[in-house]
């Protein structure tokens, strides 16, 4: 007996399929400084985070359009669970297509992090 595949609900939200994933799509969405600080933050998390959990300098309305450009161009993967949208960072598809790619931008960033706090 086979099983049925699960029905779409209109909350799930479109997200690229890994081999959809495309590089300058990836670069465009890290090259914005709030997009880059809501995937250091994931990625210094290690786990699913909503959106209510990131304290962004922008109106709530420009941080939707920060997470949808971070959604659509496969760098997180979005769902929600009960009335939370969470939010997960897709390290193991982006690591996969971009070896290293990740861990250098996270740690360049965090070096010019450091170079503007002067330590």
């Amino acid at each position: 007996m086979t099983t049925a595949a699960p029905v779409p609900s209109s909350r799930d939200l479109p997200h690229p399929a890994c081999g959809e994933i495309r590089l300058e799509g990836v670069l465009h969405a890290l090259s914005d400084p709030v997009r880059l600080r809501i995937v250091r933050e994931l990625a210094a998390a290690g786990a699913a985070l909503s959106c209510s959990q990131f304290d962004v300098p922008v109106t709530k309305s420009t941080s939707t359009h920060h997470f949808r450009v971070l959604r659509e161009s496969g760098v997180i993967r979005q769902v929600y669970e009960g009335t939370a949208k969470m939010n997960a960072l897709r390290r193991d598809d982006l690591d996969d297509l971009f070896p290293g790619l990740l861990d250098s931008l996270l740690a360049a960033a965090t070096h010019q992090a450091d170079r503007r706090n002067g330590t």
